[in-house]
């Protein structure tokens, strides 16, 4: 007669009985979901004790400013600034050296909000780093909460400070505004991030519409121009608003498992990693195109390199987004790497649109 058996470990088990000629005999295996979780778990534990022996604490506050973020906040900065001196040299043949003063400035600014908002994102998401990004310092251990708290504290309150008092009434209602939709885009009970709509919105307004008029107004104030509204701006908020929707859909991708199992529902953890790339392609595809008709369109653009720049990208676009592997956790963060290329590149080129 068949025999049978059965163990109760601490992780949920499924018993399978192997037929072998002459009986059955018993064998037990753990199920491919609890597999696949011991691995991750694993996983997550090696890369926690790789990110805490890794650069020290520089490395840690390094990585705890989120570095692709700055250097987006960064080119961002720079373009805009350039644009408006290129703008006043036209009217006034002369540099205002003073503008590197406010430039410089409004840059510290900007680079504390930044610190701040994934800073607290950090702080809250402790748990749901430890599956999806193991390296990140508070995750890792490397960098104990207290210290992350006082350094959002530091930036948070550095950012406000230097905006109060450097900046016209109207910037400081933006960078404030920008500060309390990074805040609620994390902190319960408003936790915006757990809703895609509402996650994608505060992306969108904080990196797209609210970045670059607020740029552009500071510098157009500090060179003491009108503040105008010329094609260039009008066309790079329209342009960043909606690249900042793609990133703000992106960004999850490698993140799946660490999303669902947290209940955290994002566009990918929603309808899937390839659905969510096609997504990204075909809006970025949509804006490319959008710019290269700007570029036949409108007037006093530079309409060479709105057409030959925004077609290039496109195609770059396409071929790498061709070459996604959805099950390959490498090549979903090539794909989002490769995004935020296209949005620094976006940058580089805006000061001679």
């Amino acid at each position: 007669p068949a025999r049978t058996a059965a163990l109760s470990p601490p992780l949920p088990a499924l018993s399978v009985a192997v037929r072998r000629p002459g009986g059955t005999l018993p064998a037990l295996s753990m199920t491919t979901d609890v597999k696949n979780r011991a691995k991750l778990a694993v996983k997550a534990n090696s890369d926690r004790e790789q990110a805490r022996r890794e650069g020290g604490m520089l490395g840690a506050l390094y990585k705890f400013t989120r570095p692709h973020t700055i250097r987006g906040t960064i080119l961002a900065s720079c373009a805009c600034v350039t644009r408006v001196t290129l703008m006043s040299i036209r009217t006034q043949s002369f540099i205002e050296w003073s503008l590197l003063k406010t430039a410089a400035l409004g840059l510290a600014a900007l680079l504390c909000g930044n610190a701040y908002i994934v800073g607290i994102n950090q702080i809250f998401d402790v748990e749901i780093d430890r599956v999806n990004k193991p390296f990140l310092p508070v995750a890792s251990g490397a960098m104990s909460p207290s210290l992350a708290w006082g350094l959002v504290a530091a930036t948070g309150v550095g950012g406000l400070g230097l905006v109060y008092c450097f900046f016209p009434p109207l910037i400081r209602k933006l960078y404030t505004l920008g500060m309390l939709l990074g805040t609620i885009y994390t902190v319960p009970p408003f936790r915006w991030k757990n809703n895609a709509l509402l996650a994608m919105a505060n992306i969108a307004m904080v990196r797209g519409l609210l970045l670059n008029v607020g740029l552009h107004h500071a510098s157009s104030h500090a060179l003491g121009l009108p503040v105008t509204w010329p094609p260039q701006v009008i066309f790079i908020s329209m342009f960043m608003t909606v690249f900042a929707i793609v990133i703000a859909i992106c960004k999850d991708m490698p993140d799946t498992k660490g999303d669902i199992e947290y209940n955290v529902q994002t566009v990918p953890a929603t309808i899937g990693v390839d659905k969510t790339a096609q997504l990204a392609t075909l809006t970025l595809f949509t804006n490319y195109m959008v710019g290269i008709s700007f570029g036949i369109w409108a007037k006093g653009l530079n309409s060479l390199l709105m057409i030959g720049a925004h077609g290039a990208l496109a195609l770059w676009l396409l071929s790498f987004s061709s070459r996604l592997k959805s099950d390959s956790v490498p090549s979903i963060k090539l794909f989002y790497r490769n995004i935020w290329k296209l949005f620094y590149t976006e940058y580089l080129i805006f000061p001679f649109l």
